[in-house]
């Protein structure tokens, strides 16, 4: 079981990369959900804007799901989410203090994310 200093650092480590996600998304307009950049139609290299819309699209879609597991994981520990927070939800065994720590948002534990 963590100590009451370690969640709520943990909890700080989350808050600071939920609001760090929302930035990143925000500064590519994608924040409500809405799209992404936008681009000149009149642009001359059309193939280059379509590859940069194929990037940034990427891009949102994988901060959207960092995002998503950011804020499960802090639902977990106001105890709105099951399982509990720190509980993988493959085995249902705890995770191992060490890979919160380096991944606060962690939905699984070390063998189970290995396993697929």
């Amino acid at each position: 079981m963590m100590a009451d200093t370690e969640v709520s650092a943990l909890r700080t480590a989350l808050e600071a990369e939920r609001s760090s996600l929302r930035d990143e998304l925000s500064e590519l307009g994608a924040l409500d959900g809405t799209g992404a950049l936008e681009y000149d139609a009149n642009f001359a290299d059309s193939s280059q804007v379509n590859a940069e819309r194929g990037e940034t699209g990427v891009l949102v879609a994988k901060l959207r799901s960092g995002l998503e597991d950011v804020e499960l994981a802090l639902a977990k520990l106001d105890g709105t989410a099951t399982p509990a927070y720190g509980i993988c939800e493959r085995c249902a065994q705890p995770i191992a203090e060490a890979r919160l720590e380096a991944m606060p948002s962690a939905r699984r534990c070390v063998t189970c994310s290995a396993a697929g």
